[in-house]
């Protein structure tokens, strides 16, 4: 059974990409679209996760309630760490998706203890178990046809 560990792994890019509190909810998003994510770690001037940005931030705190992004800082509108739903380096993909789907997030930041480890995302999650799949039907393809040794 793979873990969280196996995940970060096996990414190509081990970058988490970040964004100060203080920073306006604009320049969050414009890093989000030229990186192509949906999420960012807020860290603070300590260096510390002080909690994450996402797109669902965005929609149900800043466009239905009226605010702009120009003049409202990542801090008034993230998620912060002690509303986190996080994840360890050696808790299982499947956790991982249960606590996924059972709180309808797309976004779990992983902890080292206190240190912050990296960030998984349902798309990770999904190749995860896709891969994890393939290698099971390619193994038992490989026991009914009788190539194993």
């Amino acid at each position: 059974m793979r873990i969280v560990r196996d995940i970060l792994n096996s990414k190509k890019s081990r970058e988490v990409y970040s964004i100060g509190p203080k920073a306006t909810v604009l320049d969050a998003l414009t890093m989000m679209a030229e990186k192509m994510i949906g999420a960012l770690m807020v860290i603070d001037e300590k260096n510390e996760v002080a909690g994450i940005f996402t797109e669902r931030d965005y929609v149900r705190k800043i466009r239905l309630k009226g605010k702009t992004s120009e003049q409202t800082t990542v801090e008034e509108i993230m998620t912060p760490r002690a509303e986190l739903y996080t994840v360890k380096p050696g808790t299982t993909v499947d956790d991982c998706m249960v606590l996924m789907t059972a709180r309808r997030i797309r976004h779990l930041p992983v902890f080292d203890g206190e240190t912050f480890a990296g960030l998984v995302s349902i798309g990770d999650v999904i190749k995860s178990v896709v891969s994890e799949q393939e290698t099971l039907i390619e193994h038992l393809s490989d026991y009914i046809a009788g190539r194993y040794v």
